[in-house]
C-alpha cells in the first residue's frame, strides 16, 4: 500500500471536487479544468503537500494565482481526510498540513508488507526483457560493462518490484568481424607458445589474458593444431576461447550478483536465416536501396542524420543488420517493453533502431534505450588505468577484489546513467561514515544490535495496531517515519523514469534520520510507551534499509 499516494490522489480529488463548485456558484469562470499536480514539497516549511491548480487555472480564470487559491480552499471539503490546515503561498501554490495521525499507519503497513513493502502492481504483470552487459565474449568484463551490469540488474528488480514480469538477457556477439580477429589473435598466441614466430593483429586482441586462455588449451591438447590448416586452427581455438570467456563472463558475473535468464547467441540469427529474412522484409516495405554495391537502410526517415548500410559490398550482413533481426525476435517473443543498457559509443545506434523497429510494424515507444556514460577509477587521487590481467583495463573481478560487490554496486547506481562517474577505490574502503553504503549498512547493523539487545532483556518488538504510537511525537521520529512512507512512491518513480540512482540516496537519507533518532532518542528505555513504539518505528526502519538494499543488489548485513 501507498499511503503517500493515496492521500496525494484524494487531494486531487478534493481539490477537482472544488474547482467545480467554485465554478457551479460562479466563484470561478472556465472552460475545463487543465492538468495540474500535487507534490510533496521540498521545503518542509510549504507543508506536507503543495498543488499548482490556482497557477495553472490563472490564464482561463482571469484572476491572480492567489485569489484563485484562495476561492479553492473556500470550497474545499476536507471532511474524512488527513488535512489539518490549508494556505495560499508564494505565488499561488495551495500548501497543505496534514494530521499527524496518518503517520502512524505507515508503521503497520510496513510491518505487515515485511519483505513486500514499497511493492506495488503498477506493471500489472506485463512482460519486460531488460538486456544488458552484452559484453564481446573475447575478453574480460572492465568497468564499463560493470557500471551497466549494476545497472541493468537494480532496473530489472525495480520493475519486478513494480508488478512486472522480468526477463533479464545477455546477447553474445559471437559473430563477425570482432570473432575473425579473436581467432586471429588467438592463433598468433598459440603460435607464440609453441616457439613459432607470430604477431598479434594490430587491429586484434592484446590482453594478457588470451595468453593464458592458449596456455589453457595447449595443457589440453599440446601442439595438434600445429601444423593444421589456418582456418580450421582459428575456428578450433575460437570455438574453445568463447566457451571459456563465456564461463568466465557468467562467473564474474555471480559473483557480483547478476544471474541472466537467456544468454542469446548472434551466430543463430545468421544460422537460421532471421537476418537475411528481416533485410528481405525491409525490402518489401520500400526501406531498403542499393547504392555502391552494398544495401543501405533508410533511417534518415526515422530521424538519423544518414542512412545506414546493412549489407556490404562484400554481401555479409552488417551487426546492425543482425541487431535488426535480434530486435524483431525480442518483439516477436512477446514482450510489451524491452528495454537496452547500451554504452556511450552507441548513442548514434539508438534513432536508426527505433527507427528500424517502426519500419517493421512495431511500437518503436515500446523500446527503452538507457545510453550510460564512461566510468574513471581513482586511486590514491590519480587515474588507475592498466590492469595486472589485461595490460589495458581494470576488470570487474579486480574491482570485486579490491573493494567488494556490495560497495560496487552501490557506488555504480549512486550516479544518473547518463552521467560521468568517477569511482574513489578509496573511499569505497573506508569504513567511516565518508562511505555511503558503510554508513547505510551500519545503520541497518546497529538496528539489528538493538534488536538483539531487547531480546536479551526479554523484550520481543510488539505489533503496530497493538500500541499506542502516538507518543512517537518528537520531530526526528516523525521525520523517520515520513520517510519510511515515500518507498512505495519512490520505487514506481523508478520504474517509470527508469532511473535506479535514486534509490541508494534515499538510503543514505533514510540512514541518516536513523542515526540522529539514535542520538536524540533511547531505544531500550524505562517508559514502556515509548520504548514499545520506537521499537516498532526502528525494526520499521529495518525493514525498509534492508528492502531497498536487496532492490540494489547489496547485502544488509546483521553485524558489522
Amino acid at each position: 500500500m501507498d499511503i503517500v499516494g493515496n492521500i496525494q490522489k484524494e487531494i486531487e480529488q478534493r481539490l477537482k471536487e472544488a474547482a467545480l463548485k467554485a465554478r457551479k456558484e460562479g466563484d470561478l469562470s472556465y472552460k475545463e479544468l487543465p492538468s495540474f499536480i500535487v507534490e510533496v514539497p521540498k521545503e518542509k516549511g510549504h507543508g506536507d503537500f503543495a498543488s499548482n491548480l490556482g497557477i495553472i487555472l490563472a490564464s482561463q480564470a482571469k484572476k491572480p494565482p492567489r485569489e484563485i487559491g484562495e476561492i479553492i480552499i473556500r470550497h474545499m471539503d476536507t471532511s474524512g481526510t488527513w488535512i489539518k490546515d490549508m494556505e495560499v503561498a508564494g505565488p499561488g501554490f495551495i500548501n497543505f498540513t496534514l494530521k499527524p495521525g496518518w503517520l502512524y499507519q505507515v508503521l503497520e503497513v510496513v510491518e505487515r508488507g515485511d519483505k513486500r513493502y514499497g511493492r506495488s502492481n503498477m506493471g500489472m504483470g506485463k512482460k519486460v526483457q531488460v538486456e544488458f552487459v552484452s559484453a564481446n565474449p573475447t575478453g574480460l568484463l572492465h568497468m564499463g560493462n560493470a557500471r551497466g551490469a549494476a545497472l541493468g540488474d537494480t532496473i530489472a528488480n525495480v520493475l519486478e518490484a513494480a508488478g512486472w514480469e522480468v526477463t533479464r538477457e545477455f546477447y553474445i556477439n559471437d559473430a563477425g568481424n570482432q570473432i575473425e580477429n579473436f581467432a586471429k589473435s588467438l592463433e598468433a598466441r598459440y603460435l607464440q607458445l609453441l616457439g613459432r614466430e607470430a604477431e598479434v593483429p594490430e587491429d586484434g586482441y592484446h590482453g594478457e589474458d588470451l595468453i593464458e586462455t592458449m596456455r589453457n588449451f595447449i595443457e589440453l591438447e599440446g601442439d595438434k593444431y600445429l601444423e593444421a590448416e589456418p582456418q580450421l586452427r582459428r575456428k578450433v581455438l575460437a570455438e574453445y576461447a568463447l566457451k571459456e570467456k563465456l564461463k568466465s563472463i557468467k562467473e564474474s558475473l555471480e559473483n557480483f550478483g547478476v544471474t541472466f535468464d537467456v544468454w542469446f547467441s548472434e551466430r543463430t540469427l545468421h544460422e537460421s536465416g532471421a537476418v537475411e529474412e528481416v533485410i528481405e522484409d525491409l525490402r518489401e516495405k520500400g526501406y531498403i536501396y542499393e547504392k555502391d554495391g552494398a544495401l543501405w537502410f533508410k533511417s534518415t526517415l526515422f530521424g538519423d542524420k544518414k542512412d545506414e548500410v546493412v549489407v556490404r559490398k562484400n554481401g555479409l550482413p552488417t551487426y546492425f543488420a543482425a541487431d535488426i533481426a535480434y530486435h524483431k525476435n525480442k518483439f516477436d517473443r512477446g514482450f510489451d517493453r524491452v528495454i537496452n543498457i547500451w554504452g556511450a559509443d552507441h548513442h548514434g545506434h539508438v534513432a536508426r533502431m527505433k527507427g528500424a523497429m517502426e519500419a517493421l510494424g512495431y511500437d518503436k515507444d515500446k523500446l527503452d534505450i538507457i545510453i550510460m556514460q564512461l566510468v574513471r577509477l581513482f586511486k590514491d587521487g590519480e587515474i588507475l588505468r592498466m590492469s595486472k590481467r589485461t595490460g589495458q583495463y581494470i576488470t570487474l573481478d579486480e574491482l570485486i577484489e579490491e573493494v567488494g560487490k556490495d560497495a560496487a554496486r552501490f557506488f555504480f547506481i549512486m550516479r544518473a546513467s547518463d552521467s560521468h562517474l568517477d569511482f574513489d577505490l578509496d573511499l569505497a574502503k573506508k569504513e567511516s561514515n565518508e562511505n555511503p553504503v558503510y554508513y547505510v549498512q551500519y545503520a541497518h547493523a546497529r538496528i539489528c544490535s538493538i534488536l538483539r539487545q531487547a531480546a536479551a532483556k526479554g523484550v520481543k518488538i510488539p505489533r503496530a495496531f497493538k500500541i499506542d504510537l502516538t507518543c512517537l511525537d518528537s520531530e526526528v521520529e516523525l521525520e523517520l517515519i515520513r520517510k519510511i512512507a515515500d518507498l512505495p512512491g519512490l520505487i514506481k518513480a523508478c520504474a517509470e523514469t527508469l532511473e535506479p540512482h535514486r534509490l541508494p540516496h534515499y538510503a543514505v537519507e533514510l540512514a541518516g534520520l536513523f542515526h540522529s533518532f539514535y542520538t536524540e532518542c533511547r531505544v531500550l528505555c524505562e517508559d514502556e510507551d515509548k520504548q514499545a513504539a520506537r521499537l516498532v518505528l526502528v525494526n520499521a526502519t529495518r525493514i525498509v534499509l534492508r528492502n531497498v538494499l536487496n532492490l540494489l543488489g547489496v547485502a544488509a548485513p546483521e553485524r558489522m
